[in-house]
């Protein structure tokens, strides 16, 4: 089976599989298209272990937009499944490896740093696809699935202690806000990319952010 029938195949997969607004094969595709222009800044990026890396990355999204505990971690449980997918499409064991790598680390909160570029390149690219404009839409996507206020009333600090496990992920996904995650993740997002262009075009989507949700908030408190 050649490469592309191996990712024509798990397109597939994950077009079934990923049902949640925000994290679905359109996100994927942005994320997919990113980690190629992220890769041709970079030296010896293995493509046969990056593409079906983007590809799968989000596979276990939904089991976590559905955990209530805040326990499930979409990137351990998805290289879990990502290996019986890779599996049964004979990838071998050595690339297996380093794709259930990227899948688990391509997160903040994990605890699993990228220890290779095209790692990196994945967790660029997928926190690239939550600031700016894109981003944006994104947060309110989730907003509207998830039935979520604009604002909330008490301090950021007591929500995030309520509403948080130790690990940083929310319990109750319907009481988090667009303003609190750009408080709490996307301002802190620039600095923690590690490849230069990503970088460089995360700063640039993060200003266009940060205009806009100085705007929202005039408007919502009737000012502008």
């Amino acid at each position: 089976m050649n490469m592309e029938t191996k990712h024509r195949k798990i397109i597939e997969i994950v077009q079934d599989k990923l049902t949640c607004s925000a994290h679905n094969l359109d996100h994927v595709f942005r994320v997919y298209t990113l980690c190629l222009l992220l890769a041709k800044y970079e030296k010896d990026v293995d493509l046969e272990i990056l593409i079906p890396s983007a590809l799968l990355h989000d596979i276990a999204r939904v089991e976590e937009s559905q955990d209530k505990t805040g326990e499930f971690d979409h990137a351990v449980l998805g290289s879990v499944i990502a290996e019986d997918i890779l599996r049964n499409l004979e990838y071998e064991e050595d690339k297996m490896e380093k794709i259930k790598h990227c899948i688990i680390a391509h997160r903040f909160r994990t605890g699993n740093e990228p220890n290779s570029i095209e790692a990196k390149i994945l967790f660029d690219s997928d926190k690239l696809d939550v600031i700016g404009a894109s981003g944006i839409a994104r947060t309110f996507m989730l907003a509207g699935q998830f039935e979520q206020r604009l604002t909330v009333n008490e301090p950021l600090n007591d929500y995030l202690k309520v509403n948080t496990v130790e690990n940083g992920r929310l319990k109750d996904v319907s009481q988090h806000t667009p303003f609190i995650e750009y408080e709490v993740k996307f301002k802190k997002i620039p600095d923690k990319l590690y490849t230069q262009k990503a970088k460089e075009i995360g700063k640039e989507r993060l200003n266009f952010m940060e205009i806009y949700f100085d705007r929202l908030k005039l408007e919502i408190d009737g000012i502008k």
